[in-house]
């Protein structure tokens, strides 16, 4: 279209230059010597002029043609994102102060950017127990809790990712304020992650690093289902999860998915607990497991977790269980097992590992990242 159009101004202007020549008598004087062979000295001076007039006009034209833009566009290095809830988001360039509101985002951003492009991090990433990134958190030099509007503001970030499971209610107020805000998914399963590493890679304006992400995890997640495969059915373990979380890990929770990766039975999906519906000690007799997976999070030493543990290892109704018998409670590495970013796929990797042994062995730092 913009040739088109450029070469159709040049015709029009040709045709209206070539006629007000034409009609000039002098030109035609000059083309009656030329016909007739008299081609005097000023035919060629005049010529000349002519021709040179008619090479100026078409690149003066040219030079208008290719310097103008189009309307409403931006620089080169701007960018479009649209949110889950179906906001655009305008960014001038790409972000170096980025900011997200819960630990597993900010997981899935550390393996988009490098930490000197984040702002601050989720406090919890410090938690050798709950996190697998402590390193490169501690190249961050900011931390945040539940920040307000305000506190957000004082880290001028320039990009904003906010998880639909937290305080949504901060959106308009931080976009009122001019900050680039992305509302993701708060992920609850391997789809919903995969979703939110593409969405988070495009607002940092580094696709090609989500699609090296999610190849990462394909092929992590293939290598394991292939050393599975090799287990056989009978042999297959019943594992429960005790969690400080009571509610957690039936039924729609990501370790329920991880389970199915690694080839364990959950034994609360078992016997239809859902994720978020607390099992009883009765139920737990009931499922019998071959391993519990005991919890080791104590909160930097502020939370009592052995008497926690206690209540069910001292429990004289539960000493029948096989998984207390055989002694088999393991403590698999929670950065792991909770982990809703890129990183459940080392999840499914550990509780592999919990269940079946050195086949699945892998290091207790470990984290899926993009960046070169």
């Amino acid at each position: 279209m913009f040739a088109g159009k450029c070469g159709g101004l040049l015709l029009l202007k040709h045709r209206r230059l070539t006629s007000k020549v034409f009609r000039g008598s002098m030109f035609s004087r000059s083309l009656h010597w030329l016909h007739n062979g008299g081609m005097k000295k000023e035919g060629k001076i005049l010529a000349r002029n002519v021709l040179a007039g008619v090479l100026l006009c078409f690149c003066l034209l040219l030079a208008a043609c290719g310097s103008s833009e189009a309307p409403g566009h931006g620089t080169a290095a701007s960018y479009e994102v649209t949110d889950i809830q179906g906001t655009v988001v305008s960014l001038p360039e790409k972000p170096h102060r980025i900011l997200t509101l819960s630990m597993s985002t900010d997981e899935v951003m550390l393996g988009l950017v490098p930490p000197e492009d984040m702002a601050a991090v989720d406090a919890l990433l410090d938690d050798p127990v709950s996190s697998n990134v402590v390193g490169l958190a501690e190249k961050v030099p900011n931390r945040i809790g539940r920040p307000t509007v305000e506190g957000i503001m004082a880290l001028s970030p320039d990009l904003v990712i906010v998880p639909d499971w937290g305080d949504l209610t901060l959106v308009p107020s931080l976009r009122e304020a001019g900050l680039k805000v992305v509302v993701c998914k708060g992920a609850r399963n391997l789809e919903e992650i995969r979703e939110t590493v593409v969405l988070l890679s495009q607002a940092a304006g580094v696709p090609e690093r989500g699609e090296r992400l999610l190849a990462m995890m394909d092929e992590r997640l293939k290598d394991i289902g292939q050393k599975v495969d090799a287990i056989p059915e009978k042999e297959r373990k019943t594992v429960v999860l005790i969690s400080l979380m009571q509610g957690y890990g039936g039924i729609g929770s990501t370790f329920d998915e991880a389970c199915r990766y690694a080839g364990v039975k959950n034994g609360r999906a078992v016997l239809g607990i859902r994720d978020g519906q607390v099992m009883t000690k009765e139920q737990l007799v009931q499922i019998d497991p071959d391993i519990l997976f005991l919890p080791t999070y104590n909160n930097h030493g502020n939370f009592d977790v052995e008497k926690f543990r206690r209540e069910y290892l001292d429990d004289p109704a539960l000493q029948t269980l096989k998984a207390i018998r055989g002694g088999n409670l393991l403590e698999p590495t929670e950065a792991y097992i909770y982990n809703s970013s890129q990183d459940f796929v080392l999840g499914v990797q550990e509780i592999a590992y919990r269940a079946y042994g050195d086949a699945f062995r892998q290091g207790r730092d470990e984290h899926l990242s993009a960046v070169d």
